[in-house]
């Protein structure tokens, strides 16, 4: 018999009919099988032969076991409308390629009772094991070939048929067994108990389609299981995805949140411009800083390229489990993070300038306070007592000759008091100079300027009215010694000029190259160089106070012994002059040293220079070196990624040259160096410079991985990648990027036909952030997206609805009786409830959360 053909001949057992007991059987069995699927519409039959007889009930079993609905019944009461129903039902199973031999739809809606119980009975049980087939055999050889393999590793079983039975082994108690098997299967298989132990221990053979009708409800089960298994295999790989993808978008957030903390703190601190007072306070700041450039910054630059390597590698995992793309929170994108880091680099190059500016004009200024002081000193030594001498009244007295002599004196004190005029005047300049570069000590500075200034004006004024009372009695005195008043007029700015080369030879310098060294000794130089004249002039000087003596001893003149119009003597001149022959020496030694520091100085230069002039260079090639192998086809990306790493060892490696310099550019800063000629390297170029190098290889290397992840990911073989690169080079213009049109002529010429809005809505997908240009990483992206196969969301959503047992939402209990536990909580956790018109207490929205999955709705 061919399967699926109905003959009543073979089938059917006419002694069985005969039979009470195998009726009851029959008709039990039957009846549970059929309530086992009509209650999942929400009715049941008690009698078989007059609830199928209308054929509504019939149409709506074969609704529920196969999924499909049915032509629409009638509804009437009359047989014309029952014959239709069945001759419906009989049309569909036959339409399912069950054969039905000898079975009308009058037969079953007027046949007597047992032979429409057997007629039903063979048609639905045919329907329902239609679909077991194994190896080509037919449904019932199919049955009975699945139980014996799924018993095929118990030992004493050997099932032949499924009527005859025969004890073996270990079943001496048959009943027992049938009743437990019947138990479990109704407890946690959900089947219902069809069959009664006895029926089957107590009859020689047992109806052979009640033991089909309820072995086939182990095989539905079993099958159904099996795909809930896949179901929630599936789900459990998106999850897993999902669950990782959220935990690097975590990571991701923490890491910028704690890097643009530390840029919030320390931006403040390098802006931070607020002087100090002392040189030794500026080197510290100036020590801050290089402790901050060595210590504190270089674990946050990896920090910084480690977030850039961590989102462009979340990115890509997004896009290969067909994710959207990740937007982290408002300002903690990596453009803010950019964006953030260039702000601190401004400040803190500005602040390093400040430092240097800042150490000079505190160096500048300590040379200047000391200037002052010297000259404010040798001047209030000067003054001191000169306005008590102008106030004197001792001319009231005094003789003709004391007058006249007075009135000399008073002269030769103008001439010394013009001959200060100038350091007057350089005490103001630096006082005035000392206040423009806001020292700190200004006010005591400006307070003794301004006593100078004052008790010089006081002193003028003075001087004028002492010489207008004088000169009202100069008609009275006529006699005035001339050999004195040579002497004073010679000796007083002989006397300045001794003053001036002492304060000269005494006087601090500050240079900072060779150059101004040799000016300062060659001025030194020419100074020595008038010493024969001024020892001359001293000669002079004394010749005219040793005749004034050889004529006060020759005419015995009556004479105080001093001259009356100068307080300098002999000794003074004599004096002062062994001093200035004293500080020449003095002054050469202190040139020779500064000569001998700035040669050392020079050297550091240089020093500085060789090794500044060798690294930068070397810098600028391994960056043009790495920007061609980022554009360049050499070997497998596993080859390009091995050649990268070697070549970030090697410069890795070269880092001692870079310390090595470092060292050697403290050095110059301790010098208090601050140009160097020989070089236009500065160390803050080549700190940027190494940055930037060590940066862009992790990132190119990034880029190898992320490309062999995508390969990997999409299948994508090695020939391919070779001409995704080969295409991309070709319209790149040597910038690492393709822009817009030159994207839109390499889809043309890879065969692509389409419009303005499809090339709009590709260019959405490679450039989300309409940047205007498309990375070789977007571009493969693109390309294996056209051809890769990944899971969608009707996929899992057809996963989570086999889970459901085909409803539109699920239960919690059925998400964790089918998930891990994790999962499971998972899902929970983040499903909203089912607001459908079947919706119970308790439904989940598994749908909205499958689209939410893959970003076509909220989560």
């Amino acid at each position: 018999v061919s399967p699926g053909e109905y003959r009543s001949e073979d089938d059917w057992d006419r002694d069985m009919l005969l039979d009470p007991a195998w009726e009851k059987q029959q008709r039990k069995t039957f009846t549970a099988w059929c309530n086992s699927h009509l209650r999942k519409a929400g009715t049941q039959i008690e009698n078989i032969e007059e609830d199928f007889r209308d054929g509504l009930k019939l149409m709506l079993l074969l609704e529920v076991i196969s999924g499909e609905r049915l032509a629409k019944p009638e509804r009437g009461k009359m047989r014309v409308h029952k014959i239709s129903n069945v001759n419906k039902a009989l049309h569909y199973i036959t339409s399912k390629g069950v054969k039905l031999v000898s079975i009308g739809a009058e037969e079953i809606v007027d046949g007597n009772a047992k032979m429409t119980l057997g007629m039903i009975w063979t048609i639905i049980l045919r329907f329902a094991i239609q679909d077991i087939s194994v190896e080509e055999t037919s449904a019932k050889e199919g049955l009975l070939l699945w139980c014996q393999r799924k018993t095929a590793p118990y030992k004493n079983v050997n099932i032949q048929n499924f009527h005859i039975r025969a004890l073996v082994k270990g079943s001496d108690d048959p009943m027992t067994n049938l009743n437990t098997a019947f138990d479990v299967a109704e407890k946690y298989l959900d089947i219902p108990k069809m069959l009664d132990a006895e029926d089957i221990v107590s009859t020689l053979r047992p109806d052979e389609k009640a033991i089909m009708t309820y072995v086939s409800c182990y095989y539905h089960a079993f099958s159904g299981k099996q795909k809930a298994e896949t179901a929630a295999n599936r789900i459990c790989k998106v999850l897993a995805v999902n669950q990782e993808n959220e935990q690097l978008m975590e990571d991701y957030e923490k890491l910028a949140s704690d890097l643009l903390e530390w840029i919030r703190r320390t931006i403040p601190w390098l802006e931070n411009r607020a002087p100090e007072n002392t040189m030794q306070a500026m080197q510290q700041k100036l020590e801050d800083f290089r402790d901050y450039r060595r210590q504190h910054k270089p674990p946050k630059v990896q920090e910084k390229c480690q977030l850039e390597i961590n989102f462009n590698t979340l990115q890509t995992k997004l896009r290969l489990s067909n994710r959207p793309a990740f937007m982290p929170s408002e300002g903690k994108m990596v453009s803010d993070v950019s964006n953030a880091w260039g702000g601190l680099e401004g400040a803190e190059k500005g602040y390093e300038e400040w430092l240097l500016n800042e150490i000079r004009r505190l160096e500048r200024l300590d040379h200047l306070a000391e200037k002052f002081r010297q000259k404010a000193a040798i001047h209030e030594t000067w003054t001191e007592g000169k306005e008590v001498m102008l106030q004197a009244r001792d001319f009231e007295t005094a003789s003709l000759s004391e007058i006249k002599a007075l009135l000399k004196k008073h002269e030769a004190f103008e001439s010394d008091l013009a001959a200060h005029q100038d350091r007057v005047e350089q005490i103001a300049a630096i006082a005035q100079e000392l206040n423009e570069l806001d020292y700190y000590d200004s006010p005591s500075v400006n307070a003794r300027c301004q006593n100078i200034c004052d008790q010089w004006d006081a002193l003028g004024a003075l001087t004028q009215k002492r010489s207008e009372a004088l000169q009202r009695t100069e008609k009275l005195l006529e006699t005035i010694d001339q050999l004195y008043l040579e002497f004073a007029k010679r000796a007083a700015p002989f006397n300045n000029w001794m003053e001036g080369a002492m304060e000269d030879l005494q006087d601090t310098f500050i240079v900072h190259t060779i150059e101004e060294i040799q000016g300062l000794s060659t001025a030194h130089e020419q100074f020595k160089a008038t010493l024969p004249d001024a020892d001359k002039e001293r000669g002079a000087i004394l010749g005219i106070h040793n005749e004034i003596a050889k004529i006060v001893a020759t005419y015995h003149v009556n004479m105080a012994g001093t001259n009356p119009y100068t307080t300098i003597n002999p000794q003074d001149i004599n004096a002062k002059w062994d001093k200035v022959r004293q500080l020449v020496p003095q002054r050469d030694q202190a040139l020779i040293e500064e000569h001998a520091r700035q040669q050392n100085n020079e050297r550091l230069r240089r020093q500085f220079a060789n090794q500044a002039n060798v690294i930068g260079p070397w810098i600028q090639t391994k960056m043009e070196e790495i920007g061609r192998i980022s554009i360049e086809m050499h070997g497998t990306l596993e080859d390009q990624l091995t050649h990268l790493r070697q070549y970030e060892k090697n410069i890795v490696n070269y880092k001692p040259k870079i310390d090595q310099l470092e060292g050697d550019h403290q050095l110059i800063q301790e010098a208090l160096i601050f140009d160097n000629k020989h070089t236009n390297y500065t160390m803050e170029h080549i700190r940027v410079g190494w940055e930037q190098l060590l940066t862009t290889i992790a990132r190119t290397i990034n880029e190898i991985e992320n490309q062999i992840l995508t390969r990997d990911a999409k299948g994508i073989s090695q020939d391919q990648m070779n001409e995704f690169r080969a295409s991309f080079n070709h319209f790149d213009r040597k910038t690492g990027m393709m822009e817009a049109e030159d994207f839109k002529t390499c889809l043309i010429s890879l065969g692509y036909n389409m419009g303005e809005a499809e090339f709009s809505r590709i260019m959405s997908i490679v450039d989300p952030n309409r940047v205007g240009v498309v990375t070789f990483q977007a571009f493969i992206d693109f390309m294996s997206r056209e051809t890769a196969d990944t899971d969608t969301a009707d996929q899992v959503m057809a996963s989570f609805k086999v889970l459901a047992g085909d409803k539109n939402y699920i239960l919690a209990d059925e998400l964790r009786r089918e998930l891990p536990p994790d999962q499971a909580e998972y899902c929970i956790a983040r499903m909203a409830p089912y607001a459908g018109p079947d919706a119970i207490p308790g439904a989940l929205d598994y749908m909205s959360f499958s689209t939410a999955l893959y970003g076509e709705s909220d989560l």
